[in-house]
């Protein structure tokens, strides 16, 4: 029978010493950013798996880049500002970013520069996704209760909102890349809060537009509704609810998995790579399909000035005047090259 070895206590202090020493050499032996010390949403990407799921993300969300651009930049030329689409731009671009930089992390597996990139771009573009819900469910609440939603108070709480967004994206980068490049065992525990608390809050907020919606829609109105874009109220009720559920859903799996750490060297199930882009890109993909092509820059569009005015009601929408005389177009034509013009008296007959 084999025996155990033994060390007497000033041989085992030194054995354990040694051993810490030697785990930290692995480390030190590198130069920052350091490898991730704990597991990582899709685990390490490889070629034959990544690379061909990442090629096939790549082009689904240049098209929602473009598209959302496009309108941007058309609706600019008509004087029609409408912020959201920007944003969607962004972040399709955001998520181009991030599945190119998994690519080369697949091809370059030890290079931890692009490792990094690929962590933040994965953590951060959804932000803007809740932004753009939260701006909707704010014109939502104005439209159904305009002395309520144009008030003081609530002006301040939804700025309160898109600064937490804010504070969330600058401190989810933050503890990704700080951690990246200190072995501090004090700094890395600081940055993990840090990490959690950016986690938990974009969570939080991508489930606001829910009951600030089912409020607008349950508290009795006393005025009618001061409409706005095109379409019915129905719709973009849908589209928000619909959305922010999605968006919560995917949010609210990536704060879990923060909370479940599990070290690289033993990820858990929803450490995988099936988890990881079912979770996250499809769920993702699914929403700015959705707002892309259902068309909220026209469900959503607000008259410029509407701030001022407190108001989303307008006699005539400023669009361009038609090319040719003796030719019509309905307000609720969808075509991109249309010329439009939105008529109080027409938009309160679709509510």
């Amino acid at each position: 029978m084999s025996q155990a070895r033994i060390f007497p206590p000033t041989l085992q202090a030194h054995h354990h010493k040694s051993s810490f020493t030697a785990s930290q050499d692995t480390n030190t032996s590198q130069t920052p950013p350091y490898r991730f010390h704990d597991a990582q949403l899709g685990g390490l990407p490889t070629t034959d798996v990544d690379v061909p799921i990442s090629s096939v993300l790549i082009p689904l969300f240049l098209v929602t880049f473009a598209t959302n651009m496009t309108l941007h930049i058309r609706n600019l030329r008509r004087s029609r500002m409408f912020l959201p689409s920007g944003f969607m731009a962004a972040y399709s671009m955001t998520r181009v970013v991030a599945n190119a930089t998994r690519i080369a992390w697949a091809r370059n597996p030890t290079n931890m520069h692009v490792a990094l990139a690929a962590a933040v771009f994965a953590n951060a573009g959804v932000l803007l996704l809740f932004l753009v819900n939260i701006i909707f469910s704010q014109r939502l609440l104005r439209a159904h209760h305009p002395r309520l939603g144009w008030s003081t108070p609530a002006r301040v709480v939804f700025q309160g909102l898109f600064v937490a967004l804010g504070v969330s994206l600058v401190m989810v980068v933050a503890g990704i890349v700080y951690s990246s490049y200190t072995l501090d065992p004090l700094v890395l525990s600081r940055m993990r809060s840090c990490y959690l608390v950016a986690c938990t809050t974009p969570s939080v907020l991508s489930l606001v537009p829910i009951p600030i919606i089912a409020f607008a829609l349950a508290l009795p109105r006393k005025n009618n509704i001061d409409s706005f874009g095109f379409g019915l109220m129905k719709t973009k009720f849908q589209l928000v609810a619909f959305s922010s559920v999605l968006l919560a859903f995917g949010s609210i799996f990536r704060t879990i998995a923060a909370y479940f750490r599990r070290p690289a060297e033993g990820p858990a199930w929803y450490h995988t790579k099936a988890a990881f882009y079912c979770f996250i890109f499809v769920v993702e993909l699914f929403v700015i399909y959705t707002y892309t092509f259902s068309r909220v820059d026209r469900l959503f569009f607000v008259p410029n000035g509407s701030g001022k005015r407190q108001s989303y009601s307008q006699d005539v929408f400023p669009v361009q005047a038609p090319a040719s005389s003796g030719s019509s177009h309905s307000d609720t034509d969808t075509s991109g090259d249309d010329t439009t013009l939105g008529i109080k008296d027409e938009k309160a007959a679709q509510t």
